[in-house]
């Protein structure tokens, strides 16, 4: 079945940086756009980063951009996001889930899919 497997997340200070990542399996990987979406303790969801079939097109949040970078490995059938400079507001169960047909982008983070389980990050000194 299709299934996203998120790694990565732990205790880490805030200013430290953390590599997350998401193994796809069940579905082509590479003909879906993906994307990051994060859930604080208490908060809602909010949508961090997402990123093309081909990885040529990228965008982010406001509130992480110049911080975190999305990445994919079409071949291993992987999503990355390099989380740098991080802050105690990024403290979250950080998910990745993809784009349904052709959708990209932050105006369709609504119609993501096929969620992972998360991966917590908890940024704290």
């Amino acid at each position: 079945e299709v299934q996203l497997v998120e790694s990565g997340g732990g205790l880490v200070q805030p200013g430290g940086a953390l590599r997350l990542s998401c193994a796809a399996s069940g579905f082509t990987f590479s003909s879906y756009a993906m994307s990051w979406v994060r859930q604080a303790p208490g908060k809602g969801l909010e949508w961090v980063s997402a990123i093309k079939s081909g990885g040529g097109s990228t965008s982010s949040a406001d509130s992480v951009k110049g911080r975190f970078t999305i990445s994919r490995d079409n071949a291993k059938n992987t999503l990355y996001l390099q989380m740098n400079s991080l802050k105690p507001e990024d403290t979250a169960v950080y998910y990745c889930a993809k784009f349904p047909g052709s959708l990209y982008g932050s105006s369709w983070w609504g119609y993501l899919e096929v969620w992972g389980q998360g991966t917590l990050v908890t940024v704290s000194s």
